[in-house]
């Protein structure tokens, strides 16, 4: 994005709780219910979100681990990238949980964030830190390490392959409408990176889009839909300067980071983008109750936002197309 885009207000209708906090990922299925994993383990399939009254929590299974992306297969189940496990496969009817990777390189598989399916049963993923957990997100952030990743799992199994490495908190993935290429949420460099899939410049990485803001998890209903991007941060000007700063100074200001409690902003916002990297749809709300806006879906006339932090979901108006 080359000049900023005038933003419309993003304005919640209600609330759905969950009974567990950190809907990390939202995503919707064919049938307009929402599927979501929340910090106990549980992966969650929410329905009748736009009524209030008549919104239901149903438990599809649980992963003994932290469920954080979500991926629907074409036969209904479902991919999670855990952030202990690595990623997984889940069976939407029997609630069985089966691993397809948890090491890569040689290395046990942290912090596994986001996936995509291609037709062909390819599977590509994010780690979003080799050297912070989880639980220690705000230092990979601060220190600014650029581990992150980008993986290629083949359809018939086997060890996943990097593709991409040195990536700034390496987040969301989305595919272009025509398959050609993935676009990667760099959470940490408020960009999102193209990766060529096919063509002359397959395997090549480029800049897609500068964001006003941190992007977490992307979502795309279908080739005829955008790409929603949920912005967990606006962004932050002294951010900006510390990453200039030495490493020494970047790991110093990492582990006071760890150890201060993390206060997310009041500024919430999710954008849409084409597959030039134009922007379709900018929301914001100032002074938000819902905080941390880590993923966003579009379900019927609704947008929903999920969030590493809250209890729950927040339903809101989805926007008329331009």
């Amino acid at each position: 994005m080359e000049r900023p885009t005038p933003s419309t207000p993003l304005v919640p209708l209600h609330y759905v709780h969950l009974g567990s906090r950190g809907p990390e990922d939202v995503v919707a299925d064919p049938h307009g219910r929402v599927l979501t994993g929340t910090a106990d383990g549980r992966v969650l399939r929410l329905h009748h979100l736009g009524d209030p009254g008549s919104a239901r929590v149903e438990t599809l299974a649980q992963t003994g681990g932290r469920p954080l992306g979500l991926e629907l297969l074409p036969d209904g189940d479902l991919l999670v990238c855990d952030a202990e496990r690595g990623l997984l496969c889940v069976g939407v009817d029997d609630g069985s949980v089966r691993v397809l990777a948890d090491r890569a390189g040689g290395e046990r598989l942290g912090f596994c964030s986001n996936a995509v399916a291609l037709p062909d049963g390819t599977v590509y993923f994010t780690v979003s830190s080799r050297r912070h957990p989880l639980d220690r997100w705000i230092g990979d952030i601060v220190e600014h390490t650029g581990t992150g990743c980008l993986l290629r799992l083949p359809a018939e199994g086997g060890e996943p392959e990097v593709l991409l490495d040195g990536l700034q908190f390496a987040n969301g993935l989305a595919l272009s409408a025509d398959g050609s290429f993935l676009v990667v949420a760099e959470t940490g460099a408020c960009r999102l990176t193209r990766y060529h899939v096919t063509g002359a410049r397959a395997g090549h990485a480029e800049p897609f889009a500068t964001l006003p803001g941190m992007p977490d998890n992307l979502w795309r209903a279908g080739p005829d839909g955008p790409i929603w991007v949920a912005l967990a941060s606006p962004r932050l000007p002294a951010l900006d300067l510390l990453h200039r700063a030495s490493p020494a100074v970047r790991r110093a200001a990492a582990r006071v980071a760890v150890r201060a409690p993390y206060r997310p902003a009041g500024t919430i916002g999710v954008l849409a983008l084409d597959d030039h990297g134009r922007v379709l749809h900018h929301l914001r709300r100032r002074r938000s109750g819902y905080r941390m806006v880590t993923s966003v879906c579009t379900t019927g006339e609704h947008l929903i936002l999920g969030s590493e932090r809250e209890p729950g979901v927040a339903v809101c108006a989805r926007p008329q197309p331009r």
